[in-house]
């Protein structure tokens, strides 16, 4: 029975950290005296929250590389295969390199707290359930499980009319996919009689259902789906969110929950509907075309960088859509390993670059000063030569410049596109591409041939230094040597598919 379970065992560790951090805060702010004790017990979850993580990440990237199998728990509704292990590897040690990232500036803050560090676990526990749901249900409660405790901790900054006001548009806005999300499954529901993806991909397969009442019901999930993504025309929460969070909080939701999100768009698409594809597909290839140019344009006008990179984010999920489009062609699938492949190689690198990225600017964060306008990053390479090599490697990544892990990723998906014959959307992807080149070269430009307005020294932790250093050296083996990344993508995608 106990082996039975052993799949389970990163997400239980999680689990059991939470409550353990839980007990741990609440005994030390009411049992000790002394203003003292909740920060030491915050530095204790902080502690605990990090190493669970890490332990997690552990877990999961073991379980990848030893066991092909395919589990099911829980009626079916969860499911533990390579795809799942290889993305919540990717979200568990996402999560622990935010949290060094973002120590110093949550303690200049007075928010490294116990509260704060709970709800980001719990969220983390969230993106896990999003990326094993087998069922519509346990999608939608790890979905909500994701995003109700990242809209409370934007909230817990309640000195700055800012952050209230981001976590009120995602609140609002939030719901009103959620909503969206879940009249699109009561009608998949009606048409099918089914909520397992499983069993609505096979009643799909089966024919003789409602068809009007079950496209309707696609068009709504689809509209859920490219919400949580933040893909046009539903990008509209990303750029003032992601202004509007502090920094730290900006890569809690910019960093690893896109890769999760990735993964619960695709086990949606992939393994509820994919007898559907070229319905959802044609969808997806417009929302793909509009977040090129929206964001790849927007992109250019911006003088903050958070919202500069908010619109990037925009403009990269746009690639993320070219690989999950390609993967049904004439009702084949028989590329649809190597697009899925790309689309999650592509989520993967882009969630390394976001990292990488706000890890700058968190660096750069002083107390009682936000590193968020274009201007803050002038004559960098001067003041931390470092760091400036990072947040290129960085730029040129997400720029898609060679040799940086984004270029591969681009061409990788750019590939896949190739093979559906739609040539207007590959190039359009380049022609903005090109366009938005000059945004990220920008800040370059900037770090490298303007002189610096801020003088004060750069001093990030030894920590955060190393892991930034590592980060950069990610981004440029990973574009010279991409393979081994790119065999464990196809390897989990046709897992997840044939199993």
């Amino acid at each position: 029975m106990i082996t039975a379970l052993l799949p389970l065992l990163p997400d239980a560790v999680l689990l059991l950290c939470v409550l353990f951090a839980l007990v741990n805060e609440t005994v030390a702010v009411h049992l000790t005296d002394g203003e003292a004790a909740p920060s030491r017990a915050s530095r204790r979850t902080y502690a605990i929250a990090l190493g669970a993580s890490i332990l997690a990440a552990s877990g999961y990237a073991l379980l990848a590389a030893l066991d092909t199998q395919h589990y099911v728990f829980f009626s079916k509704m969860v499911v533990i295969d390579p795809f799942a292990n290889v993305m919540k590897a990717a979200v568990a040690a996402g999560f622990a390199v935010t949290l060094v990232y973002s120590r110093a500036y949550l303690e200049a803050r007075n928010l490294l707290r116990g509260d704060l560090l709970m709800l980001a676990m719990c969220s983390l526990i969230g993106q896990c359930v999003m990326i094993s749901g087998a069922h519509f249900l346990t999608l939608y409660l790890g979905l909500e499980l994701m995003s109700l405790p990242l809209i409370a901790m934007i909230a817990l900054r309640q000195d700055s009319t800012h952050s209230l006001e981001a976590a009120i548009k995602y609140y609002v806005l939030s719901a009103l996919a959620s909503g969206v999300l879940l009249y699109g499954t009561s009608m998949i529901y009606g048409a099918t009689g089914a909520l397992g993806l499983g069993e609505v991909s096979h009643a799909l397969m089966r024919g003789h259902i409602n068809t009007t009442i079950l496209l309707f019901g696609v068009v709504f999930v689809i509209a859920g789906v490219a919400f949580k993504l933040g893909v046009a025309p539903f990008h509209m929460w990303i750029p003032d969110i992601y202004q509007g969070a502090p920094t730290a909080l900006t890569l809690l939701i910019g960093g690893a929950p896109k890769a999760a999100a990735f993964a619960w768009s695709l086990r949606i698409l992939a393994s509820g509907l994919l007898p559907l594809a070229e319905d959802w597909q044609r969808m997806l290839l417009i929302f793909a075309a509009l977040s090129f140019v929206i964001g790849n344009l927007a992109g250019l006008m911006q003088s903050n960088i958070k919202r500069m990179l908010a619109y990037s984010a925009i403009a990269q999920m746009g690639f993320v859509l070219i690989g999950v489009l390609s993967g049904v062609v004439d009702g084949q699938t028989n590329g649809a390993t190597n697009a899925y492949g790309a689309a999650m190689f592509y989520s993967l690198i882009y969630a390394l670059t976001a990292l990488g990225s706000f890890g700058v600017i968190l660096a750069l964060s002083r107390r009682g000063s936000e590193a968020d306008q274009l201007n803050d990053l002038k004559g960098l390479s001067q003041r931390h030569p470092m760091l400036a090599v990072v947040m290129l490697l960085m730029m040129f990544s997400l720029a898609g410049i060679p040799p940086t892990a984004g270029f591969y990723a681009k061409f990788a998906v750019l590939q896949a596109l190739m093979n559906t014959g739609s040539v207007w959307l590959a190039a359009l992807a380049v022609l903005t591409s090109l366009i938005g080149a000059f945004y990220y070269l920008r800040v370059v430009k900037f770090m490298y041939f303007d002189a610096p307005q801020e003088h004060a020294p750069v001093m990030p932790s030894s920590s955060a230094n190393a892991l930034l250093m590592m980060n950069g050296v990610a981004a440029l083996a990973l574009g010279l040597l991409p393979g081994p990344l790119m065999s464990a993508c196809m390897y989990a995608i046709h897992h997840t598919l044939y199993s």
